[in-house]
């Protein structure tokens, strides 16, 4: 886990993110540093944000006014995305959080990863492709809320969020490029990065809470449990 004192900055577009999701998005931001910088961006003379109004005391998010310039269009995007990059070249930020389902926010996404700095976005299952992609990682708070329910009622994962034909690939063109033992294991820990050089793919997007357990989930794949860490074989 990232050292605590690695400081997060999270963005929130609130025309298009839940204020129900936030506590879930600030723990797994967690996995980066601290969020210290917390802003939320919308046009708060509406009535539609007086959800998120009532977390900003409770949560310390600085809210920042944006107001509806052209009627359906704000100007939050832009706004949002100016102060990201002013955190990214004032060099005091190790990593960003957006809260949006909004496609818009790809070109930052794909900015600030440039940097070298990593970028978690959080949306619905509605959010398009080219957000998702554009981010280290994308985590899709549907599921995970799927998956917290599952883990509450000790049930399967919901078939919404059931696993598909192409992450089926996807870690099993990893687990072929990674280094095998003769018995045709391959670290987990290798394989996972290999996903994350190829996808913005994170285990709580399918009501996991890390990649072992959806691997272990997955009849494909065969898991061994070792000394140094866990070990996976493609089975079919």
């Amino acid at each position: 886990m990232a050292s605590p004192k690695r400081n997060i900055a999270l963005l929130i577009d609130a025309d298009n993110a839940s204020p129900s999701t936030l506590d879930a998005a600030l723990t797994i931001l967690g996995d980066l540093g601290t969020v210290n910088v917390r802003r939320i961006y919308g046009n708060w003379s509406r009535q539609a944000l007086k959800g998120w109004a009532a977390l900003v005391h409770r949560h310390a998010l600085e809210p920042q006014q944006q107001f509806d310039l052209t009627k359906g269009k704000n100007a939050t995007d832009m706004k949002m995305t100016i102060d990201a990059m002013d955190l990214l070249y004032g060099g005091h930020v190790d990593g960003f959080g957006i809260m949006s389902s909004d496609s818009d926010f790809m070109p930052l996404a794909i900015r600030i990863r440039q940097n070298g700095t990593p970028v978690y976005g959080f949306g619905t299952r509605r959010t398009p492709e080219a957000f998702r992609e554009a981010c280290t990682r994308f985590i899709d708070l549907d599921a995970l809320a799927a998956g917290e329910s599952r883990e509450e009622q000790g049930g399967e994962v919901p078939s919404t969020f059931a696993v598909d034909d192409e992450l089926i690939k996807l870690l099993g063109d990893a687990w072929k490029a990674s280094t095998r033992d003769e018995d045709g294991f391959a670290s987990l820990s290798e394989v996972g990065q290999r996903v994350a050089n190829r996808s913005s793919f994170d285990a709580r997007s399918y009501g996991f809470t890390r990649l072992s357990e959806l691997v272990q989930s997955l009849p494909n794949f065969a898991t061994e449990k070792r000394e140094s860490g866990l070990f996976v074989k493609r089975l079919r």
